[in-house]
């Protein structure tokens, strides 16, 4: 069971309704759900789509063709029509599209007219088409009927009859109509944990005792944004809605400097304005966590599209030399944990630790078992009153073996924590002396930047380890170059390189003689330039020739990969 259903319309439409009540239906079955979704930026109008893949296997990627087309508007069907699998079906409403396909896999579901018969108003009609869809792949609808309560059970009984009533319609509708419907499903498992990138983002930085976050609303970053506000209040958290970027990165700074866990999030827009706070935090080794959820630039470029081109902007961003850690999970299981350690890391050698990420990682739904809590890391680094005892003289910027002075919270003791953003001594007070000025840059980055490369994991290897072609990929490019490598296993000696932690590179490279050793290296990025095999280049000397890149603000699909690898390689 391996199937994949494309809802098509117009943006107002209800397509995510539609595909998250489908995909949460999947999931609560006990199946597998990959879900990736393509918007315009704009309200009302334009064409969008919400693309789920449900299999009792494990999926990490969107397919090419599709098994069923729900068609909300005649655009759906002129872009994906060709998409359709041999024995793919659409689902369409001829009275709303004015047009009737008079072919035996066009199934022309009365959506709106079953909506009004059954639930008393258009607004029905999504649940209609989740209903039809059920029918159409032959699964029993007891667990739509379960969710639909969940869904509507604050808005009381009398909706949520009208939602079974109008789910049950096109249920039945689709199973008694859909003559030609020929699917498979497997019998209900147990239920499978459904989650976006942004909401793991979140839900890690939960996880770690964050208590501020703050941003101003900008796409892709905005669910995490989102996901911490619904649950500030059960977790203690104070969120902040700021009035620019600028606001939002020094608000952060701010709350972390006075004692707690802080992080702040955008898109490439509105880091750019954060850029001289980052500068701040490094002088004042202030701990921050920065979500940076990548789209296509310059500018505001394509504000819903995906891209994987921050990542040496992010890498330089900031005036001086300081160091930072740069992390970019492939899958939402990644983005949870890795959201966990970089609030370890930011406060453990007092740093600014991004968290890049982007559309297509941000919104994409992924199932799991679960996530396990025994794997997260809590400790708190900052001093606490009694430490404060033992200390003869507190020093904020103290210099030390390891460049990490001790970590005092204001007003928690008769000593003052001073720090300053201009250069300045042990104490916290400005300076001039080239003396001090030298020891102060050897503190914070010869002497950090070794210790953090302890703290690095080396990149995933995936496949065989005495491999001919080894792909090379960074962030959410994990899940499709993944499945690719699995499908190429039949025919290839083939492995794939993952790095999720991106700057420094780990102390431990051992994965270097591995790249060496490798006949063909082809790196797979979403931007144009390659940014990461630069950045391979200037740290390892390793130079990779081989270039398969996208950057139309699209991602790839398995198959699409698929395809681009085989020409490749018959070219070499």
């Amino acid at each position: 069971m391996d199937y994949s259903i494309k809802i098509g319309g117009e943006a107002g439409q209800g397509i995510q309704t539609v595909g998250d009540t489908l995909s949460h239906i999947f999931t609560r079955a006990g199946y597998y759900v990959f879900t990736h979704q393509d918007y315009e930026s704009r309200i009302r109008g334009g064409h969008n789509f919400y693309q789920i893949r449900v299999s009792d296997k494990h999926v990490t990627a969107s397919r090419s063709l599709i098994d069923i087309l729900v068609a909300l508007d005649r655009e759906s069907i002129s872009q994906h029509e060709r998409e359709l699998n041999h024995n793919g079906h659409v689902l369409y409403d001829s009275s709303f599209l004015k047009q009737n396909f008079d072919r035996p896999n066009f199934l022309d579901v009365p959506l709106f007219d079953l909506a009004v018969s059954y639930g008393g108003s258009k607004v029905m009609a999504n649940i209609v088409a989740v209903g039809a869809v059920i029918g159409m792949l032959g699964m029993k609808p007891e667990i739509m009927y379960e969710l639909i309560k969940k869904i509507f059970k604050k808005k009381g009984d009398e909706i949520i009859q009208a939602n079974l009533r109008s789910a049950e319609a096109g249920y039945r509708y689709a199973r008694e109509k859909c003559l030609t419907c020929s699917f498979m499903v497997s019998g209900f498992e147990s239920p499978k944990l459904l989650i976006t990138g942004n909401e793991a983002i979140g839900a890690g930085a939960i996880a770690s005792g964050v208590k501020f976050y703050s941003a101003y609303p900008m796409t892709p970053s905005t669910g995490i944004f989102n996901f911490v506000a619904e649950n500030a209040r059960e977790f203690g958290i104070v969120v902040e809605q700021a009035e620019d970027e600028i606001a939002a990165i020094n608000m952060a700074l701010g709350a972390s400097f006075a004692g707690v866990r802080a992080m702040t999030g955008s898109s490439g827009g509105g880091f750019a304005l954060m850029v001289e706070g980052v500068s701040l935090a490094a002088m004042t080794e202030t701990p921050i966590v920065i979500a940076l959820a990548q789209r296509p630039g310059p500018a505001t470029g394509l504000p819903t599209r995906t891209e994987q081109a921050d990542l040496l902007f992010a890498l330089y961003a900031g005036h001086g030399e300081f160091p930072k850690v740069i992390l970019a999970p492939g899958n939402p299981e990644q983005a949870f944990y890795l959201t966990n350690k970089a609030f370890d890391l930011a406060e453990k050698y007092q740093i600014t630790v991004i968290i890049l990420t982007d559309q297509y990682l941000a919104d994409s739904q992924w199932s799991y078992e679960r996530f396990d809590l025994n794997k997260l890391r809590y400790q708190n680094y900052r001093l606490k009153e009694e430490d404060f005892k033992n200390l003869k003289e507190y020093k904020r910027h103290a210099f030390t073996e390891t460049g990490i002075s001790p970590l005092g919270i204001p007003g928690q003791s008769t000593n003052l924590v001073v720090t300053d953003s201009d250069e300045h001594d042990e104490e916290g007070h400005i300076i001039e002396d080239a003396e001090t000025r030298v020891k102060m840059v050897e503190k914070r980055l010869f002497k950090k930047i070794p210790l953090i490369r302890k703290d690095i994991a080396p990149p995933l290897l995936y496949g065989e380890k005495n491999s001919d072609i080894v792909l090379i990929c960074w962030g959410s490019m994990y899940g499709i170059v993944k499945e690719v490598v699995d499908e190429f296993r039949k025919r290839y000696k083939i492995a794939m390189l993952h790095f999720s932690e991106l700057y420094p590179l780990p102390e431990d490279q051992s994965w270097i003689e591995f790249l060496k050793e490798a006949k063909i290296l082809i790196n797979i990025e979403q931007n144009a330039t390659s940014q990461f095999a630069r950045l391979l280049r200037m740290e390892t000397g390793i130079n990779i020739e081989n270039h398969i890149n996208r950057f139309d603000g699209r991602p790839f699909t398995v198959d699409e990969l698929k395809e681009k690898l085989y020409d490749y390689l018959r070219r070499l």
